[in-house]
């Protein structure tokens, strides 16, 4: 078996349990920071386009949205056809934003801060040459 994979899966999993920790302090977990990330950079996105971007399977999307809509970080609207729902970050959401970015950034400072600008990007190159 080639390392790689274990190393990546066991650092995929360090990376998103401290994550979680991090975003206690904002009453969020890593999946819902990622759907809340997706909407900040994309807009307002169809829930397929959400699942599809994230690669996550549809119904996690929908439990995630939901709970996220009943604590009031998103709103649902009806699209063009109306089995397609809308989904777009609340007001409250936006004026949360600029302080958990800040926690966001300071996590990833922390995570990689043992590396050089040369070493992130040859990193994210060879991440780039991988399937997938």
């Amino acid at each position: 078996m080639n390392p790689i994979f274990h190393a990546l899966f066991q650092k995929s999993r360090y990376l998103t349990n401290s994550l979680n920790e991090v975003l206690k302090q904002h009453n969020l977990y890593s999946s819902q920071w990622a759907i809340l990330y997706c909407l900040h950079k994309h807009g307002p996105m169809t829930l397929t386009q959400i699942w599809k971007y994230l690669n996550v399977e549809a119904p996690s999307i929908t439990r995630a949205i939901t709970r996220l809509e009943s604590l009031g970080w998103v709103l649902r609207m009806d699209g063009e056809d109306k089995r397609e729902k809308i989904v777009t970050l609340s007001l409250y959401a936006e004026e949360q934003l600029p302080t958990i970015t800040e926690t966001i950034l300071a996590f990833e400072e922390e995570m990689v801060g043992a590396l050089t600008v040369e070493e992130q990007q040859q990193f994210m190159i060879l991440l780039e040459k991988m399937k997938g």
